[in-house]
């Protein structure tokens, strides 16, 4: 992580889930996203991330890739498969065009190779904040043997 330019607060404050089992590089990330205006909670395993993503409403995920007890592309795909669709950021020392274009392709909304510097993740994290997902919704309507559905997310 390097230093650089602090950024401007938000106009809206955020819920943010970090994953990462890196306890300095989360602190460093809870620290800065609460300057920055936002609610930050931390999860340092795959398993207790996946739990907090599936049952908390977080605006915005920040995932590591490589975690203990369940990997970060595994806890996307999970979240995606079952309807999720808060936005993701892969933040991982894996930063070959391979590795990202892997984390972008499991369901990722953007990835950012560490080191990094801080203005450019609150600026990513705000970005994706305009996107925010939830949960789809399915509405389905029936009268005789018609069904009508639609789905809002």
């Amino acid at each position: 992580m390097t230093e650089a330019a602090s950024a401007t607060a938000p106009t809206e404050s955020m819920r943010i889930l970090i994953i990462e089992d890196d306890r300095e590089a989360a602190s460093y990330l809870v620290k800065a996203l609460k300057e920055a205006g936002h609610v930050a909670d931390h999860a340092a395993d795959g398993v207790e991330g996946l739990h907090l993503a599936e049952t908390r409403g977080y605006d915005v995920l920040i995932v590591d890739r490589m975690l203990p007890k369940l990997d970060g592309l595994s806890i996307i795909a999970r979240l995606r498969e079952s309807g999720h669709r808060t936005p993701v950021l892969i933040l991982s020392a894996l930063g070959q065009v391979d590795d990202r274009v892997k984390g972008l392709r499991a369901g990722g909304d953007d990835y950012l190779s560490k080191p990094f510097a801080i203005s450019e993740l609150l600026a990513r994290v705000e970005v994706l904040g305009r996107r925010r997902g939830g949960k789809d919704v399915e509405t389905s309507y029936r009268v005789g043997d018609l069904e009508a559905r639609s789905s809002v997310s």
